[in-house]
């Protein structure tokens, strides 16, 4: 039977969906095994709402199948614009969750607007970042690596890197969680609840936390500890409690969500990606935004204009959009964000979300994510860690089908490579995910005219990933620069 559902309420809990038109195929209540019928419809594959109830969650799966093209996107203004359609980018974004947070995500909403416009916790802001985190990062000519860039006639792009792994805790991971820290302890919170994969947002969040005098708890899966032990140290070494859930980042922030939904009065949830429900992508966002706003600063100081090409790696996308939301408006800049393709595109182990993934619900937010043909969410892979999550921010799903910003795959090799090229080149360290974006200068270069300004942000620091190279080389010994 055809139909249009305003909205779906499960009486037993009071859980209400939002409005959408669709086709049913299940939902399911764990807890419950209740189940409704088939219906149509027109949304994602899958939908993923936390349930709480006497401090716990549960989960409602609606395995969803796209039959009609969604309705054509309004103009960029009308979708853009915070004012006009807050936490939504086009189609991408809003607010899937429970009614029981709603409350919490607007109030957290209305303190994060106030203080993006008072200038006592901007000041505040400004002298953390500067003396705390030690900002601004450099805009670093990368002298060599552009030599080894330049073709038989001596021409080639000029490259320069974002250093954002000279940050304090050594990521840009900390410009989020310093800002969000000094939000938390505002509200009168008095602890913070965080999830991490590479664990360079765990050890930020857990060194802003001892800086505020705040109960810290990360959440870190068992795959990722294994392979991150140096930050797991740093984050106890902290004062953090290090809690390990099987798996890795997906389950991890699932873990952290469900933690935070039984503490809402007292904890504060910390997220360090530009996913989930409005309004923490537009304020992890907002926090990073400081890479491009310095990036355009620089650029002008250095050679009197923009850059002509800005490079990230994508993970989620906070250290992406951070450097990219500043230029977002500039047409005449390139924005490239490079996915991990892992063992390859076609072997089922990579995390190329935008490259291979479809549109659909999860952790709060509509984005394209990694998942089967019934709708659930399927595992991620990248050497990087911090690429390992199946899915990316609305706002980076919106970049990408509106054709703002492009978007490539390099895999596990190739990142490594460009890893050990940096070291042998500029004897600078990058993190592995970082290297992502490093590595798409090898099929980039070739293609841009002589003097090309080519800015790569440095997200982080590749210290916590030299076992992990060296490990993977003995295996390669193809694996030479």
């Amino acid at each position: 039977m055809a139909c249009k559902l305003q909205t779906i309420t499960l009486a037993s809990n009071g859980i209400s969906l939002p409005r959408m038109a669709c086709k049913l195929q299940t939902v399911t209540l764990a807890s419950n095994g209740i189940s409704l019928g088939k219906k149509n419809y027109l949304t994602p594959k899958r939908m993923v709402v936390a349930e709480v109830s006497a401090g716990t969650a549960n989960e409602i799966v609606t395995t969803l199948a796209r039959e009609k093209p969604f309705p054509k996107l309004m103009s960029r203004q009308e979708t853009y614009d915070g004012k006009v359609t807050p936490g939504k980018f086009g189609r991408f974004g809003g607010k899937y969750v429970p009614e029981l947070l709603m409350t919490c995500l607007t109030e957290l909403e209305n303190e994060f607007n106030f203080l993006l416009h008072d200038a006592t916790f901007q000041g505040e802001l400004e002298t953390a970042l500067r003396d705390y985190v030690g900002r601004e990062t450099p805009l670093y000519y990368a002298q060599r690596l552009t030599e080894y860039y330049k073709n038989d006639n001596g021409e080639g792009p000029e490259i320069y890197l974002k250093r954002e792994d000279l940050n304090h805790c050594g990521a840009h991971k900390i410009n989020n969680a310093v800002a969000q820290a000094m939000i938390a302890k505002r509200m009168g919170r008095k602890s913070v609840v965080a999830a991490t994969g590479a664990g360079q947002h765990g050890v930020a969040t857990a060194a802003v936390c001892a800086k505020l005098s705040l109960e810290c708890t990360i959440f870190m899966g068992t795959a990722d500890m294994e392979k991150q032990a140096s930050n797991v140290v740093l984050m106890k070494l902290l004062g953090a409690q290090v809690k390990s859930v099987t798996g890795n980042f997906k389950e991890a922030s699932s873990e952290a969500i469900r933690n935070w939904t039984g503490n809402l009065e007292t904890s504060y949830y910390l997220p360090g990606t530009v996913v989930g429900p409005h309004p923490c992508p537009n304020m992890v966002r907002e926090f990073q935004s400081v890479i491009g706003k310095e990036t355009r600063r620089q650029a002008l100081e250095k050679w009197g204009g923009k850059p002509d090409v800005l490079v990230a790696c994508i993970g989620s996308g906070s250290n992406a959009l951070g450097l990219f939301h500043e230029f977002i408006e500039d047409e005449d800049v390139r924005l490239i964000g490079v996915e991990g393709a892992g063992f390859g595109l076609d072997s089922g182990r990579h995390s190329a979300t935008l490259a291979k993934g479809d549109v659909g619900v999860y952790h709060g937010a509509m984005t394209y994510l990694l998942q089967d043909e019934e709708g659930q969410i399927v595992g991620s892979h990248s050497v990087g860690v911090g690429l390992e999550y199946p899915g990316v921010g609305p706002e980076v799903s919106f970049l990408k089908e509106t054709g703002r910003a492009e978007f490539y795959t390099v895999t596990d090799q190739e990142a490594v490579l460009a890893y050990k090229r940096l070291c042998k080149f500029e004897g600078i360290f990058p993190a592995l995910e970082a290297s992502h974006a490093l590595a798409i200068l090898e099929k980039l270069a070739p293609t841009l005219h002589n003097g090309t300004k080519v800015v790569v942000n440095c997200s982080g620091r590749g210290n916590k990933d030299a076992a992990t190279v060296f490990n993977y080389c003995q295996r390669d010994f193809t694996m030479h620069v």
